[in-house]
Parts: structure tokens; sequence; C-alpha cells
């Protein structure tokens, strides 16, 4: 499968600008995975801002 790395971006939703894996979505599931966290696109806005993308500010931001 092709990487639509330019759609990807527009739909990118974490505000780490920086970051070498935006519009990667593969390459940032793998990095977040094999620190023990989540990527920012899973977490709320006002969540997301806070770059703690632990399991259990997740589980915290949707319970």
């Amino acid at each position: 499968m092709e990487c639509t790395i330019t759609r990807n971006k527009s739909n990118c939703t974490c505000t780490y600008d920086p970051c070498p894996r935006k519009g990667k979505c593969c390459e940032c599931i793998t990095y977040h995975r094999q620190r023990g966290e989540l990527p920012g696109c899973l977490f709320p806005p006002e969540v997301e801002k806070t770059y703690d993308r632990s399991i259990e500010a997740f589980i915290k931001a949707h319970q």
C-alpha cells in the first residue's frame, strides 16, 4: 500500500510541529507504541496539547 503523506498531514491533529513522522502514520504508531504511548490523533484536542501520550491519559480523557 502506498503512503498518502499529504492527505495524512491534512487530517493529522498532532500539534507537535517539528515531528519528522507527521503524515507517516505507520511510523508514528510504531514510535509511540515502542514507548508505551498512543499517537496524539487519538486524544481530544485539549488533552493532545499536553503531549501526555500515556495510555492512562487516554483512558482518563475518554471516561
